[in-house]
C-alpha cells in the first residue's frame, strides 16, 4: 500500500494535484484521495489545514512513507521554507520536489527554479530528491509522476518487510461506533505484523483492547504488516476512549513531562528556560514548558540554533511513545515555526 503526503503552500497548486491521484475521501484538516486498481492502492494525504496548523502538516507527514513538496513557478515562500525545515527535522526519507504550474512558466524558468532549490537543500535528507515539473491544466508530467512514487514504493516496501517481525504498533487517525460492530479505528501499522484476534492495549489511556476484524481498502483480511494503512473493529473499548494520535501496543512509555536529548534547528530562535514550547511525536501533540536546559552536562540558561542539549519539558497531557520515537519541538508563535528536534530517555 502507497501512503503519500502532498504538502506545500496554500497556492502552490498541492490539492489541485491531490485531486488527480485520487478519489477523495475524509476531510477534516487532512485530506484523504484513495487510488485502487489491479494490485496498486495508494493512498494520497493533503495537508489542506496547513499554513494555519502545524498538526495538519506533521499529521500527513507522519502516516505517509513518500513526501511531495510542491513549490509552483513564483518559488518557495515562508511555507515552503517551514515545510523544508519539517523534513529536514524528521529525516523524511522518501520524496520528490514537484513543480507545479508548469504551464504557467518557461522551461528556462524552471531550470533556474530547480537550480534555486537544488542549492537550498544541499547536505539535507532531500539533497537527492528528484524533481518533476506537472502542469495544472493539461497535467503533463502526471504520469512520469505516478510512476516514479510506485518506484519509490518499492524501496519503502523493502524496508518495511525488514520491520514485520517487531512488535506491533498502530498508529490511529480515525475512531468512530459503527451500529452493530462497535468502536472501529483507522490508522497506520507502524511495525510489526498485525492479526485478528490479537490484544493489545491503547495508549496512552492504557485500555485493554482485542483486534476483532482487519479491513484493508474495504476488503477483509486476517493479517496486516508494517505498512499497511487499515481500518479495525475493536473489541474491548468504546470509540469515546480512543482517539487521533493514540498507540496500540504491547507496551508503551507514558509521560507528561520529558527529557530530551536534543539538537536545535539553525533556523530557529534561541530558546531559554521557561519557553513554551508545543511537542509532537507521532500524532500526538501537547504544550510544554522548558524548564531546564543543559549543555555538556551544565545548566545554561539559553541554548542558541545549532546547538546539541538536553532539554527537560513539563507538561500537562499524557503522551505515548517508545524509543525510536522522533520528538518536534515548535514555536506556535514564531514566523518559523519549527524549533528542532530530540529523543526522549526512556525504559526501553
Amino acid at each position: 500500500m502507497t501512503k503519500v503526503a502532498i504538502i506545500g503552500s496554500e497556492q502552490s497548486g498541492r490539492t489541485s494535484l491531490a485531486t488527480k491521484l485520487g478519489k477523495k475521501g475524509n476531510v477534516a484538516d487532512i485530506t484523504m484521495y484513495d487510488f485502487s486498481k489491479n494490485d496498486i492502492v495508494m493512498t494520497t494525504i493533503d495537508a489542506n489545514g496547513y499554513p494555519k496548523s502545524l498538526k495538519s502538516l506533521i499529521t500527513a507527514l507522519n502516516l505517509s512513507d513518500i513526501a511531495l513538496l510542491c513549490i509552483p513557478p513564483e518559488g518557495p515562500d515562508v511555507a515552503t521554507g517551514e515545510c523544508l525545515v519539517a523534513l529536514e527535522l524528521l529525516q523524511y526519507k522518501h520524496g520528490m520536489i514537484v513543480l507545479t504550474k508548469a504551464d504557467t512558466s518557461y522551461a528556462y524558468a524552471q531550470e533556474e527554479l530547480e537550480k534555486k532549490i537544488r542549492k537550498i537543500i544541499s547536505g539535507t535528507c532531500m539533497q537527492n530528491w528528484e524533481f518533476i515539473n506537472v502542469s495544472t491544466q493539461s497535467f503533463e508530467g502526471l504520469d512520469k509522476l505516478k510512476e516514479r512514487i510506485l518506484e519509490i514504493d518499492k524501496k519503502v516496501s523493502e524496508e518495511n518487510r525488514k520491520l514485520d517481525e517487531k512488535p506491533v504498533r498502530v498508529m490511529v487517525d480515525q475512531s468512530f461506533n459503527v451500529t452493530g460492530i462497535g468502536c472501529v479505528v483507522l490508522g497506520v501499522v507502524t511495525q510489526g505484523t498485525l492479526n485478528a484476534k490479537d490484544k493489545l492495549t491503547a495508549y496512552p489511556t492504557a485500555k485493554p483492547l482485542e483486534v476483532r476484524s482487519i479491513q484493508m481498502h474495504d476488503v477483509d483480511v486476517k493479517s496486516a504488516s508494517t505498512g499497511s494503512r487499515v481500518g479495525l473493529a475493536l473489541k474491548g473499548i468504546q470509540s469515546k476512549d480512543i482517539e487521533r494520535g493514540f498507540v496500540l501496543s504491547e507496551r508503551e512509555n507514558v509521560a507528561e513531562s520529558f527529557t530530551l536529548k536534543s539538537r536545535i534547528s539553525p533556523y530557529s530562535a534561541p530558546l531559554a528556560v521557561s519557553n513554551v514550547l508545543h511537542l509532537f511525536v507521532g500524532l500526538q501533540s501537547t504544550p510544554v514548558r522548558l524548564e531546564k536546559i543543559e549543555i555538556d552536562g551544565e545548566a545554561v540558561d539559553m541554548v542558541n540554533p545549532g546547538d546539541e542539549c538536553v532539554l527537560y519539558l513539563r507538561g500537562s497531557h499524557e503522551i505515548a511513545f517508545s524509543s525510536p520515537d522522533r520528538f518536534i519541538l515548535s514555536n506556535l508563535d514564531a514566523k518559523q515555526r519549527f524549533v528542532g528536534y530530540g529523543f526522549a530517555e526512556t525504559d526501553d
